[in-house]
């Protein structure tokens, strides 16, 4: 039996020997298998690593299964127009573009394909290439700052701005305008938007906004209708000015009342002062009294200071001040104003320092015997005699004579129109600029504007003439002097008389030169009606005059004037013979 048990642990024994080896095998096994798997995943993901997952898009592009090289292609092919084109964006109902070159917005189709390829052994890339992927992100490049102003362009366009209460009043009625909030796009959220999907993203991109409120809400509406709008509509305001009264009814002064926003979001009342004192003038003249300013005036022929006088006028400050309250007050509804002293703008003072005190300069030229035209000369010196020309100021001719009409003295007398004589309203006035112009010149005057004569004339000097034609052809001189100069007009032995009174202060000196360029005259036949005969034709022929003017002998101004007379022709009234 003994023999038995030891027959027993020997085939255990042998049993426990070959459990080892045969664990060691399995191992060998496994390791063995474990690594073919690692090969083959290894050379799977090398085989694929060139190529993107099948069913990968990129922005709608299909680039699935291709390699990395054929993908990028396509997407710079696919999506060129789309990274071009203007990017439409919205808020609310207000919509524009987007300019991605200005934005500083490009597709990379290489970084693109390049994050979906290459040689990667994580299982979530060998598994995308073997059952295939989805939709994937472009990856962009991004100027920020280039983004950040097209957006605030973008927005510019988009925000809706707040409307402000407000209170119109008129007519003695005041009309609410209810605010309401506006809208601004939210910069930084759509520069993110934007940047994220510009190529991908559904079109229009709605860019986020936050509301903007108004800088006048609807309490300070409600605040300035029951403190200011409804009591200034209510009833009439008195002004007491030195006991006279003068009722200004809401229509008054809803006509010259606003409510103007302020800083801290309110309505203030404001009133239009310079308005309110015409008002306040126009409902009662005499309150005011004009100041009247000093004269210089020519008596016995010589220049003489009339004093001014000083007025009583509105104090506007104080009426603006004691209306807006009387306006507002719910019990006090009467406006205490006052009458304030005003000086003349020009007093004897002013006149005294122009020193208009002697003759500067004095001109005369003939006339011939002709009622009309004479009595043209005799209201056209009467106009311009007396008009006083300050230091800088300066002279018109058409103004100083005012509208020449009958009903201001003027008649109708011989002008010349194209070359031939006529007659016209204020013929004749060309010599009253003729003269005027001569005066400024030897005063040393600036000579602005004059127009010599077509023609020329003997009883005019050679090229230093003015002619007169309204409202075209005026003569303009400027007082460069610092001191005035007044002139005076007059007809008497057979001339016509113009002095500027002031105080001498130019040299001038004058010379001109020889005729030159004659020109022959033709005959000219005429058969309108008022046609003028002359039967003694003259040349024409060019002139040069010159000027030079000296303050203490040291040369001001220097200047040539060079005229071209054409000649005067031989009128026939009439038609041309035939046949030459």
């Amino acid at each position: 039996m003994g023999t038995d048990t030891s027959a027993d642990d020997s085939l255990l024994v042998d049993f426990e020997e070959e459990s080892p080896r045969r664990r060691r095998r399995g191992w060998v096994v496994a390791l063995v298998v474990l690594v073919l798997l690692l090969a083959a995943y290894a050379g799977a993901a090398w085989y694929l690593g060139d190529r993107v997952p099948r069913g990968a898009t990129v922005a709608g592009v299909d680039i699935g299964g291709l390699t990395a090289q054929e993908a990028t292609e396509r997407l710079d092919e696919e999506l060129a127009d789309t990274a071009t084109a203007p990017v439409p964006v919205s808020l609310a109902e207000n919509e524009t573009t987007l300019d991605p070159a200005a934005a500083g917005l490009e597709l990379d189709a290489a970084a693109t394909v390049d994050r979906l390829s290459g040689l990667s052994f994580d299982p979530r890339s060998v598994v995308a290439h073997l059952f295939g992927t989805e939709e994937h992100d472009p990856v962009v490049r991004v100027d920020e700052a280039a983004l950040r102003a097209e957006v605030e362009r973008v927005a510019a366009t988009l925000d809706v701005a707040p409307v402000d209460g407000a209170i119109a009043l008129t007519d003695g009625e005041a009309q609410v305008t209810e605010p309401v909030a506006g809208t601004a796009v939210d910069v930084d959220a759509a520069v993110e938007l934007v940047a994220d999907s510009w190529i991908s993203g559904e079109r229009p991109l709605e860019l986020a906004g936050e509301e903007v409120a108004p800088a006048i809400t609807a309490d300070a509406v409600r605040t300035a209708m029951d403190e200011v709008a409804r009591p200034l509509t209510r009833s009439p305001v008195a002004v007491d000015i030195d006991g006279r009264l003068i009722e200004l009814t809401p229509a008054h002064l809803t006509s010259v009342a606003t409510l103007e926003p302020t800083d801290d979001g309110a309505l203030e009342l404001r009133l239009d002062g310079e308005a309110l004192v015409d008002l306040v003038l126009e409902l009662d003249p005499e309150v005011r009294t004009e100041a009247r300013d000093a004269r210089i005036v020519l008596q016995d022929g010589r220049p003489t200071i009339v004093p001014g006088a000083t007025g009583m006028d509105v104090d506007e400050e104080v009426l603006v001040e004691t209306v807006a309250a009387a306006a507002v007050s719910s019990s006090d509804r009467t406006a205490e104003a006052r009458l304030v002293e005003v000086e003349p703008e020009f007093t004897a003072a002013d006149a005294e320092a122009l020193k208009v005190t002697e003759v500067v300069s004095e001109f005369a030229t003939p006339f011939h015997n002709d009622p009309q035209r004479t009595r043209n000369l005799v209201v056209g010196a009467e106009k311009i005699s007396g008009t006083l020309v300050k230091p800088g100021e300066t002279f018109s001719l058409i103004e100083a004579l005012g509208p020449i009409t009958a009903e201001r003295g003027f008649v109708s007398s011989g002008v010349v129109v194209d070359g031939l004589e006529t007659s016209g309203m204020g013929g004749g006035l060309s010599q009253v600029s003729t003269t005027v112009f001569n005066a400024a010149f030897f005063a040393g005057m600036q000579l602005d504007e004059f127009q010599t004569h077509s023609h020329h004339y003997a009883r005019y000097p050679e090229g230093r003439e003015a002619t007169l034609f309204t409202p075209s052809v005026d003569l303009r001189w400027t007082n460069t002097t610092p001191y005035g100069a007044l002139v005076q007009g007059w007809v008497s032995g057979g001339k016509l008389h113009v002095r500027l009174w002031g105080t001498e202060h130019f040299d001038v000196t004058t010379s001109t030169s020889e005729r030159f360029n004659f020109t022959q005259p033709s005959t000219v036949y005429s058969s309108a009606s008022g046609c003028v005969p002359n039967s003694s034709p003259e040349r024409g022929f060019s002139v040069t005059v010159s000027r030079t003017v000296s303050l203490d002998g040291a040369e001001v101004d220097s200047n040539s004037w060079t005229t071209r007379y054409i000649p005067w022709d031989r009128v026939v009234c009439g038609s041309a013979p035939s046949g030459g």
